[in-house]
């Protein structure tokens, strides 16, 4: 076993480990309330969750793709999902570390992996911002006005995504690391495209939340836009005040806030505690069916120099930029990066 693999085997056990016991320290606190929640309603609000990470990695994947790495919808899931597992370690440069690492077997640079990836975050909060801006105000009241100062960064995290600013602040930053700065900058449509990902992800996680609402009592189409502007809120309001690890705690406040018009506050607390793991458990989904994914649609072939697993380049795999002979991953034998 090679060095980097067993790294990569390590990585993976132990953010599994976290992951896993992050949602059994929780199940004393939530099993009240999923007892409320029917089963389609557990379901459905576990696939809205998915279907709200496939869209930030559809987000994360145009933006890589715009600065100059396309990547094929398999191997972008797993990078994505498996690195996004290092959320769950203490500390928080493991989901990039990873996904850098990873990205090599599909000959992307560092410095764009690492540009892909932050740049997720002014993105997500941006329209997460404005979407509880839309939904919030007229509908939620008196219940989120201390969190009316939020408005203010909508406009200043406009500015700063538009492309001239992104490219500026990301040559700066690797100039000041002595590194080239990158090959191709980000575009408008690049920003745009990432941006529709992001709202189409916001209105996945609302519907996720919207369910469990729903189990809870509230029902209606108040419940539901409430649901999606709480979470939105909750999600900007956790990442922007840092000293919380995860948001652990703020999130929770600005949506039992956020809920209150429709739920009392034992099951508003109730719907928050219940999200929050529900989210959790889509996030160990999306890593293994991503993982399992690229392990079925690894190539067996063995390279010519006669070393089993070695891939050499064949003819479906001869592509600009793709790998010949890279080190194993975590799931092996990586396809055409280039292909969309």
């Amino acid at each position: 076993m090679t060095g980097r693999k067993a790294l990569r085997l390590l990585f993976l056990a132990v953010a599994l480990g976290f992951g896993g016991w992050a949602v059994a320290s929780r199940w004393t606190e939530v099993s009240a309330g999923f007892a409320r929640l029917s089963w389609p309603e557990l379901g459905g609000s576990l696939l809205a969750v998915v279907a709200a990470l496939v869209c930030g990695m559809m987000m994360w994947r145009a933006l890589l793709a715009d600065l100059g790495s396309p990547l094929a919808f398999r191997d972008a899931a797993k990078i994505f999902f498996i690195g996004q597992l290092g959320k769950y370690i203490p500390g928080s440069l493991w989901p990039v570390l990873a996904q850098m690492e990873m990205g090599r077997d599909h000959a992307i640079p560092r410095s764009r992996s690492a540009a892909a990836y932050f740049l997720t975050y002014p993105v997500y909060l941006g329209s997460g911002l404005l979407t509880a801006a839309v939904t919030l105000p007229v509908l939620a009241g008196g219940s989120v006005a201390r969190f009316a100062w939020l408005l203010l960064l909508i406009p200043v995290l406009a500015a700063a995504l538009h492309p001239s600013v992104v490219n500026w602040g990301i040559n700066l930053g690797l100039r000041l690391l002595r590194k080239p700065p990158l090959e191709r900058p980000l575009s408008r449509r690049g920003v745009l495209v990432a941006c529709g990902w992001a709202f189409a992800g916001w209105a996945a996680y609302g519907t996720h939340l919207a369910l469990i609402v729903h189990g809870l009592g509230a029902t209606g189409p108040r419940a539901a836009l409430l649901s999606v502007g709480a979470f939105a809120l909750a999600w900007c309001l956790g990442f922007i005040v840092v000293i919380a690890p995860a948001g652990a705690g703020v999130r929770e406040v600005a949506m039992v806030a956020a809920l209150a018009p429709v739920l009392s506050q034992d099951a508003a607390i109730a719907a928050t505690i219940c999200s929050r793991l529900i989210v959790s458990v889509g996030d160990l989904v999306c890593a293994a069916l991503a993982g399992i994914s690229a392990r079925r649609a690894a190539p067996v072939a063995v390279g010519r120099s006669g070393i089993s697993g070695a891939v050499s380049p064949t003819a479906s795999e001869s592509t600009p930029g793709s790998t010949s002979g890279s080190t194993s991953d975590v799931t092996p034998g990586p396809e055409d990066s280039r292909r969309e």
